[in-house]
């Protein structure tokens, strides 16, 4: 069975000054396809943070893959492709440039999402934006490929 965890990256969150919708409705969208939740945490927009949690889940394989929510903006504070990037062993451009054109369609703001996508170890690591519509429209483009993904990474593809 996969396992996903989500991150939530988002400093009004983790100061419970918000509610963390995007989260809340990954949680439900991966039991509805079939996913298991791995972790799940809400923190601050700080790269070291980021970069910890990407590495514990990673590194001590507690999941297939990991989601994370937010900081893939432009705004001074949005560092999440950052702390991706010095994480992840090989990028796969593809699912950030297939997610970035589709959203697009519809709401051509996706064009400043600077979401990265990419494999540490056996662990597939992909960046939503934040906001609960971008998670929903992300999560529904991409969703299917995850199992593929994940036998690729093991070594069970061509």
């Amino acid at each position: 069975m996969i396992s996903i965890s989500i991150i939530t990256i988002s400093d009004r969150c983790s100061r419970k000054e918000a509610e963390d919708k995007s989260g809340k409705y990954l949680i439900e969208a991966l039991k509805k396809s079939g996913f298991n939740l791995g972790k799940y945490v809400i923190i601050p927009d700080e790269e070291e943070i980021i970069i910890k949690n990407l590495k514990e889940i990673t590194d001590n394989k507690l999941s297939n893959v990991i989601i994370t929510t937010g900081g893939t903006g432009i705004s001074p504070r949005d560092v999440t492709p950052e702390a991706t990037k010095k994480v992840i062993e090989k990028e796969l451009y593809g699912i950030s440039e297939y997610i970035r054109a589709e959203s697009a369609k519809k709401n051509k703001k996706a064009l400043l999402s600077r979401m990265v996508s990419g494999v540490r170890g056996e662990c597939l690591i992909i960046n939503f934006p934040g906001s609960l519509n971008a998670v929903k429209e992300c999560f529904d483009l991409i969703s299917d490929i995850i199992p593929h993904a994940i036998d690729m990474i093991a070594g069970k593809g061509h």
